[in-house]
């Protein structure tokens, strides 16, 4: 065939190619509200003790009932089709195997049930009247540890029932407090404690191993499980809080107890941070934990510390790492330890040598949930990026060949009909010449064949001490954002994690210093861009993002971005009323150097509701009742400084909801809101 001939034949198919892919990109759309909801949520893989399977569950929300139920499942680690293992109206999470590989232990109703490995012979073995969470089989298989939360003076379930019982029964609902952190999160403490029970696994009474008027484990931090066994099953390592008032302090301490009854014994008393999640070395000669060495500071660098108990010393295993240590798992031999950490917006997967330290990168992505098969170099773990919700991978030998292979494909079908948009890196100059790094995520082929010029969408993540990733997110997705025809900015300022830990600590003190700076600088350079309508940038934020949107509100005069419309999630509004109400006590007092009356010039000069003289952007106020860490009030408070000023502004207001919108009911009123006021003001 001639050279002509062969060069018309290959224009032809690649015309044929490109007419195929234009013709299936159209074919798919943009996602909407509703179809996220229908995204289902894979997660807490658990890997049987042989290696072979993988026990999970998946969340499927029901919008109509405005809520979500999960399911136990079982997919094949050397591939193959998924099995459902339970079913029915109640959720059943949390999959733990039994060592022997022929039980797995899960929760249901609020106990723990077991049920062999096809999903038969269900058994129910709690029935503790506090409810029962988290179970932890010990390495012989005859125990489960558990938490449940009790009343510290109850010597027995009998006691503790009773005093709900009258809590209940009384038509008084008054509450009595005597100490700080009386309430966390999203629910009152009511003089109750978390402690670490164990029960047999075949049922019967549950026993308390850590009794005392102290949380056992405390309240998280973030990371794994905070109780563990040790391989010989006589022993239980936990984490608890150790100071007296626990609202101005991150100070947790690992103890050892014998799983038999006794006294607890501290192993990490020196340190003054927290120090947590605690997971024995196979051949028990370890103990690996999470340790943060600065005392007040909820992100301060987290170690991954080695204590050794033979010598009764420790050792930090990651000097020169400069980036937190999350999730992390011994291999069988103990040799070497997996964790991931995160790095530029995502998440990779590292292994260190317990020896020497000698640290390795693996792979790539944004990966969690790393387990170990018993052959030590098979790895199952979770990972999702931007377009594609968590699923379950493997990672081994094929061949001669590293692979990494996708084993659970839960949303692929459903995914295939969207017009997804892969999150884009970005880089610019931010304060004193940093560089900073974000994400940008453009509107699908659909949205931009109206128009080549776009409004711009700037969403600014809690934290602060957090980041926007390459990966999956069902709260603030930039696919709404973008399907609705948005540009969406993403940046990472300073505060954010995964750039070294200086560029964490940057932030604290100076919360609309360098990183408004940051911020700004982005989102002038994205506004350059030539599909970017420079006269229609919006932004968007919860907890500090929304304490951010508040400070634009009093300073929206930057000579080259001005915002026409803004959103306020949960925002920290006045940081002397937002002291008084928090419950994490000591986040303010590090962040801001003190109390109010301590150091009052540094809480007003970075307090937006005293540049309130300014606001005349429009805003919608979003808050949750129910929000314990940033409190309704600055939700209120802000909205009242906008009315009274006539700034067009509305608030939308969830009476049963916390510091996030979960119910979908609640997230498809908030996504819509939220994009009606974009709508409203931007286009």
């Amino acid at each position: 065939m001639k050279r002509s001939t062969v060069s018309v034949v290959v224009l032809t198919l690649a015309l044929l190619v490109c007419a195929n892919a234009a013709a299936a990109q159209t074919a798919k759309r943009p996602m909407t509200i509703d179809d996220l909801l229908k995204v289902r949520r894979v997660g807490d893989p658990q890997l049987s003790p042989d290696g072979r399977l993988v026990a999970y569950q998946i969340s499927d929300p029901d919008k109509d009932a405005n809520r979500s139920r999960t399911h136990l499942y079982l997919v094949p680690v050397a591939g193959g089709q998924a099995v459902q293992l339970t079913s029915g109206d109640a959720s059943s999470t949390t999959p733990r195997w039994s060592p022997d590989g022929k039980r797995i232990a899960f929760m249901r109703g609020g106990q723990i049930h077991t049920m062999d490995a096809t999903g038969g012979d269900i058994k129910k073995i709690t029935n503790i009247s506090t409810g029962a969470g988290d179970p932890v089989w010990s390495p012989d298989g005859r125990w489960l540890a558990f938490v449940s939360d009790i009343y510290a003076d109850c010597a027995d379930d009998a006691c503790n029932q009773k005093r709900d019982a009258e809590v209940e029964s009384s038509k008084v609902k008054a509450k009595v407090i005597d100490r700080l952190l009386y309430r966390h999160w999203t629910a009152f403490k009511d003089g109750k404690r978390t402690h670490v029970f164990v029960v047999s696994a075949d049922g019967g009474a549950a026993r308390d191993v850590t009794p005392g008027d102290f949380d056992a484990p405390p309240f998280s931090l973030g990371g794994a499980t905070d109780y563990a066994f040790s391989p010989d099953s006589r022993e239980l390592a936990f984490a608890r809080n150790t100071e007296k008032v626990e609202a101005t302090s991150t100070n947790n301490d690992i103890f050892v107890v014998p799983v038999a009854g006794g006294e607890a014994q501290r192993i990490t008393g020196d340190n003054r941070g927290s120090d947590q999640s605690p997971l024995y070395s196979p051949d028990g000669r370890y103990i690996a934990y999470r340790s943060q060495a600065t005392a007040g500071f909820e992100s301060a660098r987290w170690r991954l510390m080695l204590y050794d108990r033979q010598t009764k010393k420790t050792r930090e295993l990651l000097s020169k790492f400069d980036a937190y240590v999350e999730g992390f798992t011994f291999t069988p031999d103990g040799k070497r330890i997996y964790f991931v950490s995160g790095e530029r917006g995502r998440q990779p997967v590292y292994v260190v040598n317990v020896a020497d330290g000698q640290l390795t990168k693996v792979f790539d992505g944004f990966n969690d949930d790393v387990r170990v098969a018993p052959n030590g170099e098979t790895l199952v773990f979770t990972r999702s990026s931007s377009i594609q919700p968590t699923e379950i991978y493997r990672y081994d030998f094929e061949g001669g060949h590293r692979v990494v292979a996708q084993l659970t494909r839960t949303n692929d079908a459903y995914l295939a009909n969207f017009n997804l948009q892969v999150a884009e890196d970005v880089e610019w100059t931010g304060a004193g010449g940093t560089k900073v790094h974000g994400w940008l995520v453009r509107p699908p082929a659909s949205a931009s064949a109206t128009t080549p010029r776009h409004p711009l969408v700037v969403l600014i993540h809690g934290g602060p001490q957090g980041a926007w990733n390459d990966s999956w997110s069902y709260r603030w997705n930039p696919q709404i954002f973008a399907a609705a025809g948005y540009v969406v900015f993403m940046p990472n300022p300073r505060g954010s994690t995964g750039y070294g830990q200086q560029f964490t600590d940057d932030i604290s003190g100076d919360w609309a210093g360098k990183v408004y700076t940051d911020i700004m600088n982005g989102v002038a350079q994205v506004a350059s861009r030539p599909d970017v309508d420079r006269e229609r940038i919006g932004a968007a934020g919860g907890s500090y993002g929304g304490y951010m949107v508040n400070w634009i509100l009093g300073h929206n005069d930057h000579p080259q971005v001005k915002f026409k419309a803004l959103v306020s999630h949960a925002g920290v509004f006045n940081l002397v009323s937002m002291y008084g109400v928090t419950e994490e006590l000591w986040f303010p007092e590090w962040e801001f150097k003190g109390t109010p009356w301590d150091n009052p010039e540094l809480y007003a000069r970075w307090s937006p509701h005293l540049f309130a003289k300014n606001f005349k952007t429009p805003t919608l106020v979003t808050h949750g009742e129910l929000d314990y860490r940033v409190p309704i009030g600055e939700g209120f408070q802000l909205f009242t400084y906008l009315q009274k000023q006539n700034v067009p502004s509305k608030l939308l207001y969830f009476p049963d909801e916390g510091h996030w919108i979960l119910k979908p009911q609640n997230s498809a009123l908030w996504y819509n809101t939220v994009l009606g006021w974009f709508d409203t003001h931007l286009k």
